[in-house]
């Protein structure tokens, strides 16, 4: 019997499994090795590791739990997680059965990125999501935004005052909502509402070619879109999912199914609008998460109630 089950070997499961290890726990921490990040070269806004590489920063992570023989790791899947006497049993893809008394669900979530040619392959590398995550890095260049939404239209605003002031939307051949037309003409802004065909090019030369035929050259593109859970474990487990299909936690990293927290990307408090879904708050979540589950197992053990 472990004491946590980490589901997920991202920034919030790998800090989860290093704060838990440090407290002396037995720790299991179980990944896929499929990160939301993985298209992504550099990381930002991580204090002394800004630019860095997602992978290095997963490598080092492994290699710092690798310190603590209290924590194991494992490179599968999580397919069946279910409520035992005293905790959880844990069925990965390989067949193998594992039992913790606590869980941390830490499994991320996945962009859906489909509908133009080209627009996939380089998501995280040319085509971006977050200006705060890359704004800096494509300041003065020339941008272009896709989206037919209200949030990803006006996401066109926000990096035209602080990045750029050459801004294009195009729709995909949708219509501009109309809480955003006159903003967008304030600021400036060009719609293009033709349907687009597909991209072409690297960061820096993007071709943004249009059914017919046109062709507009941009440095980067911004495109926000929709995401969903990488994992079905969450919603198997009877937890309850906000709107947007987060998972819903408190201040303390809690699911609403006893026993299991959940971190990173996967979850977000009922009363914050969007998820904050930077690699250092990931961190911080699953820190926040083991400090708890080791503060809920003390008192278990020491018989001093919830």
């Amino acid at each position: 019997m472990y004491d946590v089950l980490v589901v997920g070997g991202g920034p919030a499961g790998l800090n989860a499994a290093l704060v838990s290890g440090r407290q002396c726990r037995r720790v299991l921490l179980v990944d896929s090795g499929r990160p939301r990040n993985a298209p992504a070269a550099e990381m930002h806004m991580f204090l002394s590791r800004d630019g860095f590489s997602p992978v290095e920063l997963r490598k080092l992570g492994r290699e710092e739990l690798s310190a603590y023989p209290g924590v194991e790791m494992v490179e599968d899947a999580v397919t069946s997680l279910v409520p035992t006497g005293g905790g959880f049993e844990a069925t990965l893809s390989g067949g193998a059965t594992h039992r913790a008394r606590k869980v941390v669900l830490a499994t991320g979530q996945v962009d859906l990125v489909d509908g133009v040619e080209g627009l996939a392959e380089r998501f995280g590398r040319g085509v971006f999501h977050c200006p705060f995550c890359h704004g800096w890095e494509t300041r003065g260049k020339t941008l272009a935004v896709i989206g037919r939404e209200l949030p990803q239209v006006m996401l066109a605003l926000y990096v035209k005052d602080r990045f750029s002031d050459d801004v294009v939307v195009c729709t995909d051949g949708h219509p501009v909502p109309e809480q955003a037309a006159d903003k967008l003409a304030a600021a400036g802004i060009e719609v293009r509402e033709t349907p687009l065909a597909r991209i072409e090019g690297e960061e820096d030369a993007l071709r943004l070619v249009f059914a017919d035929g046109e062709v507009l050259e941009r440095q980067a593109v911004y495109h926000r879109a929709p995401t969903r859970q990488h994992s079905a474990l969450a919603e198997h487990l009877g937890c309850t999912l906000l709107p947007d299909g987060c998972v819903r936690v408190d201040e303390f990293q809690r699911t609403s199914v006893a026993g299991v927290y959940a971190a990173g990307d996967t979850a977000r408090m009922e009363a914050l609008p969007d998820a904050v879904t930077f690699v250092i708050a990931g961190a911080a979540d699953g820190a926040r998460a083991a400090v708890w589950i080791d503060q809920e197992l003390f008192r278990e053990d020491a018989g001093l109630g919830g």
